[in-house]
Order: structure tokens, then sequence, then C-alpha cells
């Protein structure tokens, strides 16, 4: 098995991608100006916040004083349900997408004409930071329609000017024949669903006739040992990359080629860190970090200030060698809305998974179920080990078992019990991955 191939450092747009920071600043803070008066005279919610907040669009003078409006939440737009977070006419509007709305009313956001023009060249820069050339052969297994995965990335592929094969998601042998078929050299998808694929793919012997050589992978949190496991089981180059449909979707941020952190489009997007229980600034971005929050500088159709995303990260310091100026954020190490509190300890699923990966014999499939019995709750993990240990004597396996409860009460300082499962019997995803059942919220 070959190694990957690290592709070539390329920037999309150097002007803006490597614009000094001084310069960077001033457009932000031209643009901030900007986005705060629309909301204000276009918004009737973002005007009442304000108001309510003792704040209007005059109060904002420098990048700093951003901290002085107020948050607006999932819930607040979940509120404006359809059209009313609009700044502009229905008649100025050209696309719409929503959120699945399974947790609830489903949030809208609006796209003008210019809105997906500024979406494409987003995603011309994460993908070119990616490796991405006009030579290449994109397969996209997100699914099309609301969800704004699949058409951001297929309008951004087009932008860069390479092949694109709008696949959507499902039918996974399928996806595989299409990648023989038309060599197939970029796979974009979920990183659990890049798993599934990498373990069919093994299964039906098909990697020698492949020509995948990277994948970029977004939609879910996911850790650096999962990134290892991709790269070793589909044989590519694997980026990360992160967005949100309520700020605009894909295109956010981006990982490029040194694979150390995401490059904030920051001329499009003004970042923050808070903390998450107290709102206020977090003490410490490149350590302990925060909770994400955005404020879109350009988006005409909805114009959204201090977003909470409930995503937490760091802000990572010093320069990339790839020359990009834009602040970087590390992968997101949890969302604040997934975190377990077992017996008064935060835990986090991304803790277990990196944990889990170290492990060696430890497929990249588990799932975790946390239950209640009386008052004491319990977490359980069942793990995939490797079919040579499965059916192995029990003696290893008892052994296989322990190492793995003593690494997870390590890392998480609770203990969780183990169960080995037979290779292919958690539930395989083709979006994204249900790694979590919580029966404690039943009954």
């Amino acid at each position: 098995m070959s190694a990957v191939i690290k592709p070539e450092n390329s920037v999309w747009n150097p002007a803006c991608e490597c614009m000094p920071r001084k310069d960077l600043e001033a457009l932000q803070l031209e643009r901030l100006k900007k986005v705060v008066q629309t909301a204000w005279d276009k918004v009737p919610y973002y005007r009442a916040k304000m108001e309510a907040a003792g704040v209007a669009p005059q109060d904002v003078r420098t990048l700093a004083d951003v901290a002085q409006l107020p948050f607006t939440t999932k819930d607040d737009l979940r509120g404006c349900f359809p059209y009313q977070a609009f700044a502009v006419p229905l008649d100025d509007v050209v696309r719409i997408h929503a959120s699945s709305g399974t947790t609830g009313q489903a949030t809208v956001v609006g796209y003008t004409k210019q809105d997906l023009a500024t979406w494409a060249e987003l995603m011309a820069r994460l993908q070119t930071a990616a490796g991405v050339t006009k030579s290449d052969v994109v397969q996209i297994a997100f699914g099309y329609g609301f969800f704004t995965g699949g058409l951001g990335h297929h309008y951004g592929v087009e932008t860069v000017g390479a092949a694109v094969l709008p696949v959507s998601s499902g039918k996974s042998e399928r996806q595989i024949q299409i990648m023989k078929d038309y060599g197939t050299t970029v796979l974009i998808c979920t990183p659990s669903y890049g798993m599934y694929l990498a373990e069919l793919i093994g299964q039906l012997d098909a990697r020698k006739d492949l020509k995948l050589r990277l994948g970029l992978f977004g939609g879910e949190a996911w850790t650096d040992a999962m990134r290892q496991a991709l790269q070793k089981g589909l044989g590519v180059f694997a980026t990360d990359n992160y967005g949100l449909s309520e700020v605009m979707g894909p295109g956010v941020s981006c990982e490029c080629v040194e694979q150390n952190g995401m490059h904030l489009a920051e001329d499009h997007f003004l970042p923050e860190l808070i903390d998450p229980v107290t709102g206020d600034p977090a003490a410490d971005p490149a350590q302990t970090g925060g909770e994400l929050v955005l404020t879109t500088l350009t988006k005409e159709a909805i114009p959204v200030i201090r977003y909470r995303t409930r995503d937490l990260c760091t802000f990572l310091p010093g320069a990339c060698p790839c020359g990009r100026t834009g602040r970087r954020m590390s992968k997101v190490s949890a969302r604040s809305d997934d975190m377990l509190i077992i017996r008064g300890v935060n835990v986090y699923p991304q803790q277990i998974e990196e944990a889990l990966l170290s492990i060696e014999g430890v497929a990249p499939h588990y799932q975790i179920e946390v239950s209640r019995a009386g008052a004491l709750d319990e977490l359980e993990v069942r793990v995939e080990v490797t079919e040579n240990l499965f059916f192995d004597e029990m003696q290893k396996q008892q052994a296989m078992k322990e190492k793995i409860e003593r690494k997870l009460e390590t890392s998480l300082a609770v203990h969780a019990k183990v169960r080995l499962v037979e290779p292919g019997s958690t539930p395989r995803s083709e979006g994204k991955a249900v790694r979590v059942i919580d029966r404690r919220k039943k009954g």
C-alpha cells in the first residue's frame, strides 16, 4: 500500500487569502459597520434585539465593539421562520436552503445572486487549499437538496474548473462503481461515510481499481485519529472543512495541505471565541479555547450577527507556511450541545473516538449508549474489533476489553463499560453518523 501524497500548496485568491492583517482588519471593520446597519434597517427582530441591549449601529467603531451586540441563536432563526430574517425582498432571493427540522422548527436560509457568487468563491478557496485542481474528477457523495453540503461543493468544483460527478449520497456499491468507471480522483462526503466506503472497498477488493488521491471530509466533527484511518482505508490525502447553513454552508474555514488548523475566511466572517457558559470573551483562545461565534460580513439575503455555533475549538497561534493570513481554528473538538454529563463528569464523543482509535485492533466504527440504573448514569461503548480478534479465544477478547476500558477511564475520568462486537454490526451511515444513544431521555 503506497503512502498518501501531500498535494502542492496552491492559493485560489492570494489577494484576499494572503492579505496583510492590517488591511484585513480595516476591511472587516468597514464591512461590520455596513452589515450591522443593514440588520438594523432591514430586519425588525435584529433592531428589537439591539434596542433591548441598548446598542445601535453608530456604537460600532472598532472590531472589539462587536462584543456589545446581542448574540443570535438557532432558536432566534427558528422564530423567524420562514422569511422574517431576510434583509432583501423575496424577489431578490434566488436560492433557499433549510435545516432538516428534526430537532424543532427548520431554520431557513436564503441567497441572492451575489451570495451564491460569494459562496462559490469560498468553496473554490476551500477546494484549492485541499489540493483540488482543474484536472480532477470530483465525486460529491453529500446529499443534494435543502442540505447545503452537496450544492455548495458542486458550485465550488465548477468554479475551480474540475469535473464534478453529482452522485449525491447513498447507494454505496454504485458509488464505488462510479469511482471505477469515471476515474474519480477526489471524494467529498462525511468522514463517517468515507469510513463506510473504505470498508466496502476493502470487502470488494476494489482499491487497486481506483484513482482516488484526495478526500474532503466535513459535515460532522472528527478526530486526527479518524484522519489516519481515512487516509489508510481510502488511500487519500484527507482534509477537514467547516461551515454551517445558518451563516452560509461549507466554506467558513478549511484546512490547507499542511493539515494543521482550518483557515477562516475572515474577509467574509468575523470570528470570536466566547466562554460557552458566561458568553464573555474566551480567556485563552489558544489554549482552552471556547465556543465559536460568527458574524457574516458580506451576506446579503440574511445577515447574521454574532451567531452562536455551539462548536468548541481554539484559535491556533503563529503563521502557516501556506501563506494564508486568516486566523486558523482547530478542528472542532466537540459541540457544547453534544456534551454528556456522566456522574458529574463532562464527556464528549470525540474524546471517546480519539481514545478508541489509538488502540491497535479497534475498527473506526463504534456506538455510545448512555442509560440510568437507579440514580446512577451508565456509559457503555460498543466497539468493533478486527475479525481475527473477534473470533479469537475468549482470553484475548477479555484482555482487549480491559485494555480499552482502562484507556477510556484514563481519558474520560469516568468508567465506561466496553462491549466488543462483531465487525459490521454497528450501524453504518450514508450521511451524518449517529454515535450516541442517550436512553436517559426516554420515559
